[in-house]
């Protein structure tokens, strides 16, 4: 896993994709998403997000997700959004994500970085 330093490193250059990768058999996701995923580890986030996907209050149009890190006990919590709507709430007993959050797109069906927007 790399650390914070580096990954932030990584996601500032991620401002765009030259391809698609597919994730689950509706899902893809970016360059900058693969990169991030790789470099923190966190193949789990995009399980939490998919596992998700069958929610009927979700907009499968835009959904936005949040990871936020609590560093005093090393859990998190994953949230999704309809745009600004909270729709999903679920605690993370622990995570060693580097980063103090992260946030993605769900835009019909690519999952992307919001500098990849």
């Amino acid at each position: 896993m790399k650390n914070k330093r580096e990954i932030q490193k990584l996601m500032n250059q991620a401002i765009g994709t030259e391809a698609y990768h597919k994730f689950w058999p509706n899902l893809v996701l970016t360059d900058g998403v693969l990169t991030l995923v790789k470099a923190a580890e966190c193949f789990w986030l995009l399980d939490v997000i998919a596992s998700y996907q069958h929610n009927q209050n979700l907009d499968k149009t835009f959904q936005v997700w949040t990871l936020e890190v609590n560093r005093v006990n090393s859990s998190g919590i994953v949230r999704g959004y309809n745009d600004t709507k909270l729709i999903i709430t679920q605690k993370i007993p622990y995570t060693n994500f580097p980063l103090d959050d992260i946030k993605l797109y769900l835009i019909k069906g690519v999952i992307l970085l919001p500098s990849e927007y």
